[in-house]
């Protein structure tokens, strides 16, 4: 019994780590692409991530309709038409969404992995602080 409580407790423990390692590095990103938005409008297609958006030290709205919201982060739909800003959630779907996406964020081998695209960086007209400059790659 000690045994299945001490499994528990320690994944419980990885759980919430990860949550806060997600809450930090999103918080730092959007305040990155938005620095002078009162209320950021965003749009994602994962109802998991919905939660960590709401607890999220920023002003953030979730948004019903992508083409109301000012990013959206994407992490199942291969298929999205807009010219709004996304972020996925996926290597896989960077590569897909290469033409528009500014980035992504996912979890590669237990490390997260923090990628922005220059071209597009430069297309949607942001400029990253010098904290956030060294994810900044070329292409994909």
């Amino acid at each position: 019994m000690k045994k299945i409580t001490l499994i528990f407790l320690l994944i419980c423990s990885v759980s919430a780590s990860i949550f806060q390692i997600e809450q930090k590095i999103y918080s730092t990103v959007l305040h990155a692409l938005f620095p002078h938005k009162y209320i950021i409008k965003i749009w994602t297609d994962d109802e998991k991530k919905k939660s960590l958006f709401h607890t999220l030290p920023l002003n953030v709205r979730l948004v019903e309709e992508p083409n109301e919201a000012d990013i959206l982060f994407v992490y199942h739909k291969p298929d999205i038409k807009t010219e709004k800003m996304i972020f996925a959630g996926s290597y896989h779907l960077l590569k897909i969404y290469r033409k528009q996406a500014i980035g992504g964020f996912y979890w590669q081998k237990g490390r997260p992995n923090l990628i922005f695209l220059k071209n597009n960086i430069h297309k949607y007209k942001i400029e990253l602080p010098k904290e956030l400059q060294k994810y900044l790659e070329d292409s994909i």
